[in-house]
């Protein structure tokens, strides 16, 4: 009988070293995720676990498409992919809420200086989906920006608005609890960065090079170009459709944005990006619209 009870009693302690630290590492290491300001989760609420997959991995940024049907904001990329209780609101509002509060007032702690961007692409009706967006923001108002005119509020979450983007319906606002998505016909048009504080586009719209090789000179200077434009005034750039494979020419791309100053890179690879920026970026934590 003391034999089996001093096996048991070996059995556990080895069941306790081998199982106990592990867990203890995972919570120490999601305790200390770095915040990283470039990695963009594009279509983000098609991970297992849509915004925690991506806070998992230090991500800053997160994009949700949106449906305004039967009164609801509903997530998904195509209207067939709809589920009653995918919403904006218990997939992002709600659970950013309740991180920022048990954070004392950011998304990741310790870093309130360190703005977190929720993209809302609306794929439905502009105004209509609009106006719903913002009612359900206003109900979310104390941890976002608010914009007054040109006068900015800056919260723990940055709302910008993508898809179809009712210009007119945003402009005649007093106050706003979200900000615009700009194209590259926006870039140089002097709107201001208080509406419109970020120029995005598809890479394959205005780039050849898919990181085989050198990146031609021309298309080195023109991207050079379109980011200082953008950063004189005060907006940053992001780009998608670019590549996202886990081959060698998705670094090279990669690291040419990283080199022209581009703020925020597209993937749907978390771990991936995650991976590349700790290794690359040597200011990861850094990036700030300049209101």
């Amino acid at each position: 009988m003391k034999k089996w009870i001093s096996i048991l009693t070996l059995s556990l302690t080895v069941f306790a070293l081998t199982v106990t630290p592990s867990h203890a590492k995972d919570r120490s290491s999601l305790s200390s995720i770095t915040p990283l300001s470039k990695a963009h989760a594009h279509n983000d609420y098609e991970h297992n676990k849509p915004l925690q997959d991506a806070l998992d991995h230090g991500f800053t940024s997160v994009e949700a498409d949106v449906w305004l049907k039967d009164g609801k904001l509903l997530v998904a990329h195509d209207q067939i992919d709809l589920k009653p209780d995918r919403t904006l609101e218990s997939l992002y509002l709600a659970p950013l809420k309740k991180r920022i509060k048990s954070n004392g007032g950011s998304v990741y702690k310790g870093y309130k200086k360190q703005d977190f961007l929720l993209w809302i692409d609306i794929k439905s009706e502009d105004a209509a989906t609009y106006k719903a967006i913002h009612e359900k923001l206003t109900a979310y108002k104390n941890m976002l920006t608010r914009i007054s005119g040109d006068d900015v509020d800056q919260g723990a979450v940055t709302v910008i608005i993508s898809g179809n983007r009712p210009y007119e319906l945003m402009k005649s606002q007093k106050t706003r609890y979200s900000t615009n998505d700009g194209r590259m016909s926006d870039l140089g048009m002097n709107f201001s960065n208080t509406f419109m504080p970020v120029i995005s586009d598809n890479w394959t719209k205005h780039f050849t090079w898919q990181g085989i090789g050198p990146m031609p000179e021309e298309e080195k200077k023109k991207l050079h170009h379109i980011v200082k434009t953008a950063h004189t005034n005060g907006q940053i750039v992001r780009f998608w459709a670019t590549p996202d494979a886990a081959l060698p020419n998705r670094e090279a791309v990669w690291q040419e944005l990283m080199n022209a100053g581009v703020d925020l890179i597209n993937t749907d690879d978390l771990p991936g990006l995650q991976q590349f920026l700790l290794k690359n970026d040597t200011n990861p934590t850094s990036r700030h619209i300049d209101w």
